[in-house]
Parts: structure tokens; C-alpha cells; sequence
């Protein structure tokens, strides 16, 4: 529930555009990354794809990374 799925757009060591599972679009934060962000979260399966990471990546291995006590 408190787990957070970031995926960071860098160009040029400049962060232009993330995904948040907090916040679940992307956001830009450059000229050209709020451009990508608009396109990236006006595609239905581009955002179920982010989460379906988040579901994955995450939520699967987090007993791995943080053991069950």
C-alpha cells in the first residue's frame, strides 16, 4: 500500500518527465517533458502498463527486499 513506483525520463543528466504511482500520470518538467507527460497520459494503455509495473516489479518483490518478520 505505501509502496511508491517512480520511473525517471533523463536527457542529458536533466530529469524531463516521471512517472508517479502516487500521483499514477506522468509529469514534465521541461518544455518538451510536460509535451511527452500529456501524450504518455492520454494513452489508456501506456498508464496500465505503469501500473501493471508497479504490480510486478514492486508489490512482487518486496518480501525479497524487505523480508517478512
Amino acid at each position: 500500500k505505501d509502496i511508491q513506483y517512480i520511473l525517471s525520463m533523463y536527457y542529458n543528466k536533466l530529469e524531463y518527465a516521471r512517472f508517479d504511482s502516487n500521483v499514477d500520470k506522468y509529469v514534465g518538467y521541461t518544455e518538451y517533458g510536460v509535451k511527452q507527460a500529456n501524450y504518455w497520459n492520454n494513452d489508456p494503455s501506456e498508464i496500465s502498463g505503469r501500473r501493471a509495473q508497479r504490480e510486478a516489479y514492486c508489490l512482487h518483490n518486496i518480501d525479497i527486499w524487505y523480508g517478512n518478520p
